[in-house]
């Protein structure tokens, strides 16, 4: 493994809504700033440290800098009523509690588990809820490991929100690794678990051992590549060189390497300054040297990284360092979208512009792609047919197997940023994945049925 010694060691430091004033770069701040940060942090999650603090937010554009929008909550991440409502209870010195019942309000209206994520991922078989766990795609498992549903720091725009806000009912996770090992062995059909959260990087090496050591204790049937999602290489690249047990996670992923898995850190970088750092780039060699992959993705999000330049430049450095650029995704339709959002038209000549701008190593990207109920819809194109202008869409991932890599078309639409937004082209009545996703949320009673039921004998068990 590449050295690590001339980094040294590098300590953790926290910053949140009780503490950020403490940040000497905010002191020079206008007030405005430090105010927005608290009001918006009353609402959505706040987490930041001292590298993305000191190494990555040019200060001298804040507010502008991107990486600054990307981490600090803004006000404009609030619409106007709600932040209205907000902005009168901080003016009024309203108590805490007055606040986070406005905030908890709020975040309700923000549709907090997109696509289905609750309602029809979550596995429940013969009465038993599988928690912390969703199996929207027939060969993909995630996983939530219970202790690591946090970040290094949060991303404004993340779709996982719901994981930090702290409201009852709303978190991912589960704590029992034998529930993976025995829901995989049940189900050959699944090639792929990805541990994800919240970030799962961010536990020790040896909690991240106990979750994943029962997938490698002996071979799974169809079982060939685990995952982790992590922004642990763009936030704290020190997990990697010289954090306590740095060499202990390497040594777990040549482990899992030599036990006949694939191992695959999905990376996401939503800027190309995220790259920059000898530190990051360091932390990608270390990790490339056990033989794992590194694979790249991040929304497209205005504020950030809406410019066709960014993403070139952020592909070829991905390559030059030996990760894989791998997915543009669209905002999804959750928390403060409206801030971020890009429309279709305008995310798909933005990607088509950075895509042609590279040479094939790094065309292995694929977008704008939505995270939608049905399944990942990639736009393809926008093209006239028979007198219509049209969005050309597909597959990438689909709830029903069948749907995978089939083309369908909508009726162009210029402020469109979600397929919900979208209408059938050539006068058809519905798109043709409608009466199956139909059909799943009717099956899909039934098991929230059974999943009630079970979580009622728990409480039961529990108070007896």
């Amino acid at each position: 493994m590449p050295d690590t010694w001339k980094f040294g060691k590098k300590k953790f430091l926290l910053y949140n809504r009780k503490n950020f004033r403490s940040i000497g770069q905010l002191a020079s701040m206008p007030r405005d700033i430090t105010r927005g940060i608290d009001i918006a942090a009353s609402v959505f999650p706040f987490r930041v440290n001292n590298y993305v603090v000191d190494e990555l937010i040019d200060w001298q554009r804040v507010p502008d800098d991107p990486i600054f929008r990307l981490t600090f909550p803004q006000l404009g991440m609030l619409e106007k009523k709600d932040r209205q409502g907000i902005e009168r209870l901080f003016a009024n010195n309203a108590p805490q509690s007055d606040i986070r019942r406005a905030a908890e309000h709020i975040q309700m209206r923000l549709n907090p588990h997109p696509a289905g994520q609750l309602q029809l991922n979550v596995p429940v078989e013969n009465g038993k809820v599988y928690d912390g766990m969703q199996h929207k795609y027939r060969e993909t498992v995630l996983y939530f490991p219970s202790q690591g549903q946090n970040c290094h720091a949060y991303c404004a725009y993340c779709f996982r929100w719901a994981q930090f806000a702290g409201i009852d009912g709303l978190k991912f996770m589960n704590k029992r690794p034998q529930d993976l090992a025995e829901y995989i062995d049940r189900h050959p059909e699944v090639t792929d678990v990805l541990y994800t959260g919240g970030d799962p990087l961010t536990m020790s090496t040896r909690l991240i051992r106990r979750y994943v050591s029962p997938l490698l204790d002996r071979k799974r049937k169809g079982l060939s590549s685990l995952r982790f999602g992590s922004k642990a290489l763009a936030y704290w690249p020190y997990r990697f060189l010289t954090d306590r047990d740095a060499d202990d996670l390497l040594r777990l992923f040549e482990q899992i390497i030599a036990g006949g898995l694939h191992l695959a850190v999905m990376a996401h970088f939503s800027h190309p300054r995220e790259l920059e750092t000898p530190a990051v780039q360091a932390a990608i060699k270390r990790i490339l040297a056990t033989g794992a992959q590194i694979r790249c993705q991040a929304p497209l999000a205005r504020h950030v990284n809406d410019k066709p330049e960014i993403w070139s430049n952020m592909w070829r450095k991905q390559v030059c360092l030996g990760a894989v650029p791998y997915y543009m995704f669209v905002p999804r339709d959750t928390g403060p979208q409206h801030y971020f959002e890009v429309s279709l038209a305008d995310a798909f000549r933005t990607f088509s512009e950075a895509y042609r701008s590279v040479s094939g190593l790094c065309r292995t990207v694929r977008g704008p792609s939505m995270s939608a109920t049905p399944g990942k819809v990639l736009i393809d194109g926008i093209t006239d047919i028979g007198g219509e202008r049209v969005f050309v869409l597909k597959f990438i991932q689909g709830r029903e197997p069948d749907w995978v890599n089939r083309v369908f078309f909508a009726r162009y639409d210029e402020t469109a940023a979600w397929l919900d937004d979208l209408r059938p082209a050539f006068g058809e009545k519905q798109f043709f994945f409608k009466p199956g996703l139909r059909l799943l949320k009717l099956v899909n009673r039934e098991r929230l049925a059974q999943r009630q039921n079970a979580e009622a004998e728990e409480t039961a068990r529990e108070c007896a």
